[in-house]
């Protein structure tokens, strides 16, 4: 069953409440009732979409961008209909769009385009202004007919698109284009639009160039400057026709510059999927050193894991033991390596290091014998690393409060 299915997906992908305060485990209480309810209201053509819930998220250029919570029922039924649209449609979007789609991750993105890096120039960073509150809804609903004759399909993804955010203060925000951040439904819709008015277009004008989509977030590769400014201009053009923007002071062209790449540009790095790519030293594997073009973890990324860090108050936790805040944290710490320990990992290390010295902060708050004696702490903590080299995610990637760590990138 379509509705059981997708309530599996939904209760494995997590989430909040919607405008209804309805958690998950609240949706539970009466599973049954609830899903034969949502399956009646959807086979019949009833379902009317609630207001999504608005939450504001701070950029770090000080504006914000809209996520949008709906509820868990409506979660549910976003899943029932991207079921039976996603089989349709994925055969069909193009090998560089790795964006939310299945058997495709932004590691695979990040490999390809450092690949890619090594064997071209420059790179154009494209910005599309404002994209999730202006995407045009007739192309979206032109491209959901072009894929299914399922009547009710399209019924839904257009109340969907016309569903009100309702603010914290109760009040509703109507719009007349765009898809909230965070539905089920609008990851697909935003990766069938964008092959349409892009993926597809860049390969019948210029099938000669490569590039990298996840979601929104697009990277050009070019041979030349004149050709990535050429690029720009004609992209801008083209998304000027499907009713977007491109944002001029945020779209760069960045020279991939290494060894064997001289001279002197006005932007040689750029930030993709939270890592950053640019110049590095490098070691090759005769020993040689180099300057490569090569992704790490961004500086916007780590400083961010480290306020997660500092939230988690491991010092004033001096009730616990250290196996109790392995326990609490090793599934965090071992996600952020996952994710950003998988290119030139050295530079995840400080990151790391500074929860050891929160692992120090918390031992001198512990144990009276420690207290003003951070250099005893150190040791304490080192002494543990030595003999329980396993007890947290980063310890057993290398990174030891006694100072060694592994060196390989």
């Amino acid at each position: 069953m379509a509705v059981w299915e997708a309530y599996r997906r939904v209760k494995a992908n997590k989430g909040g409440a919607g405008v209804d305060g309805e958690s998950m485990a609240e949706f539970e209480v009466d599973l049954k009732a609830n899903l034969y309810k949502l399956w009646n209201r959807l086979s019949s053509g009833s379902y009317f979409p609630p207001p999504v819930r608005a939450v504001e998220i701070p950029k770090r250029d000080g504006s914000s961008r809209t996520l949008g919570v709906p509820t868990v029922a409506d979660r549910i039924a976003q899943t029932v209909v991207r079921g039976y649209l996603e089989p349709d449609v994925e055969p069909v979007f193009h090998e560089d769009s790795y964006g939310y789609r299945p058997g495709r991750s932004a590691h695979q993105a990040l490999r390809v385009c450092r690949e890619r890096c090594w064997r071209n120039d420059w790179v154009l960073d494209l910005d599309i202004r404002a994209f999730f509150d202006s995407v045009p809804w007739e192309l979206i609903l032109k491209a959901v007919a072009h894929h299914s004759d399922l009547r009710w399909i399209l019924l839904y993804v257009e109340r969907w698109l016309k569903a009100p955010l309702q603010r914290e203060d109760g009040s509703l925000v109507w719009r007349d284009r765009g898809t909230p951040q965070g539905s089920a439904i609008s990851p697909l819709l935003v990766n069938m639009f964008m092959h349409y008015a892009l993926d597809l277009w860049l390969g019948r004008e210029f099938p000669s160039v490569q590039f990298e989509r996840y979601s929104d977030d697009v990277l050009v590769h070019a041979r030349s400057e004149n050709q990535a400014r050429y690029l720009r201009d004609a992209i801008a053009k083209r998304l000027a026709e499907c009713g977007l923007e491109l944002n001029e002071q945020k779209t760069r062209i960045v020279y991939c510059k290494d060894d064997d790449r001289r001279g002197s540009y006005e932007h040689t790095s750029f930030d993709f999927l939270s890592y950053t790519f640019r110049p590095r030293m490098s070691k090759s594997r005769f020993g040689k050193h180099f300057v490569n073009f090569s992704p790490a973890v961004s500086s916007e990324a780590s400083k961010r894991m480290r306020r997660v860090m500092r939230r988690w108050g491991v010092a004033r936790r001096s009730d616990k033991t250290l196996t109790d805040l392995a326990l609490m944290f090793n599934k965090k710490l071992q996600g952020w390596i996952n994710y950003y320990g998988k290119f030139y990992k050295s530079m995840l290390y400080p990151v790391f290091r500074h929860f050891n010295e929160l692992l120090v902060m918390w031992a001198m708050r512990k144990y009276k014998r420690l207290r003003r004696h951070k250099g005893r702490a150190r040791r304490f903590i080192a002494d543990v690393s030595r003999r329980q080299p396993g007890l947290f995610a980063h310890w057993r990637w290398g990174v030891r409060p006694d100072g060694w760590t592994m060196g390989a990138r």
